[in-house]
């Protein structure tokens, strides 16, 4: 068991709690059972992971440290003091694992592409990811500005979604060459045309910025369109998660509508 915090193996893991240190290294943190079990099932097999007794005594979380040792990775007991220094949470489950940075290659022609903007909130960008996924998002674009998606705040929130959705970060012309031939329709909050008015069944890309720096004059440059939410009431604007997923999944609605009828056709 290793019981401090200052043992080699416990700083280097530690250092991927900060940005500088996940490019370095090529690698993030995840922790709890479920986060780790979607990674492995994505394909990762941990460098490392790090368990507590606790850990022990609960039959998932041992069941999947015996499965990873027998994948071939190391496995280490911490003590408290030692585990603390990997973890951020108020209640862990005991298990941290040390993941390669997942290669995912962008598809040639995406039909829905979700571009983001200066979004800075980690959880916003972490909740995205997960509506993004389950919306059917093919490609997540990240502009210059947007905070880390590998920082531990985001994976957490992201609840897997970064271990099988293609996420790619870069400046403003690689993003374009992405989304090349199809519209982008920005997120905009006092835009015109009403997000349910727009074709999502034919290829597009989405814009969403975020809520403290908005979005960018590239953003604004690239655009073909702009969409807003309809609100009632005072209400002027959603934040950018919630923004993000109603959009999304009027995509996913219209799609599954057109496919319906092909169907019946």
């Amino acid at each position: 068991m290793i019981t401090s915090p200052d043992n080699p193996k416990v700083k280097l893991a530690r250092a991927l709690l900060e940005r500088k240190g996940r490019e370095q290294q090529g690698r993030c943190l995840a922790e709890g059972v479920r986060l780790i079990e979607d990674a492995v099932r994505a394909g990762l097999t941990p460098a490392l992971l790090f368990y507590t007794a606790q850990a022990l005594a609960q039959p998932r979380a041992s069941q999947l440290i015996a499965a990873v040792e027998r994948a071939g990775a190391a496995v280490v007991e911490l003590g408290p003091a030692a585990f603390a220094a990997l973890t951020d949470t108020v209640t862990s489950q005991g298990v941290v694992a040390v993941l390669p940075l997942p290669q995912h290659a962008a598809p040639p022609a995406p039909r829905l592409a979700l571009v983001l903007d200066r979004l800075r909130d980690p959880g916003n960008l972490g909740t995205i990811l997960r509506s993004a996924e389950a919306a059917g998002v093919d490609l997540v674009l990240l502009a210059p500005g947007c905070t880390d998606p590998w920082s531990p705040k985001v994976v957490r929130a992201g609840m897997g979604a970064h271990f099988r959705l293609p996420i790619i970060a870069g400046d403003w012309p690689t993003l374009a060459r992405h989304i090349a031939g199809r519209p982008v329709w920005l997120a905009e909050a006092q835009a015109a045309v009403a997000y349910d008015r727009v074709d999502w069944t034919a290829p597009a890309a989405l814009v969403v910025g975020g809520e403290t720096a908005g979005l960018s004059a590239e953003a604004g440059r690239l655009a073909t369109g702009r969409v807003a939410i309809p609100m009632a009431g005072p209400v002027d604007s959603l934040n950018a998660a919630m923004a993000a997923t109603v959009i999304l999944f009027e995509a996913a609605r219209q799609r599954r509508a057109a496919g319906s009828k092909v169907e019946k056709s």
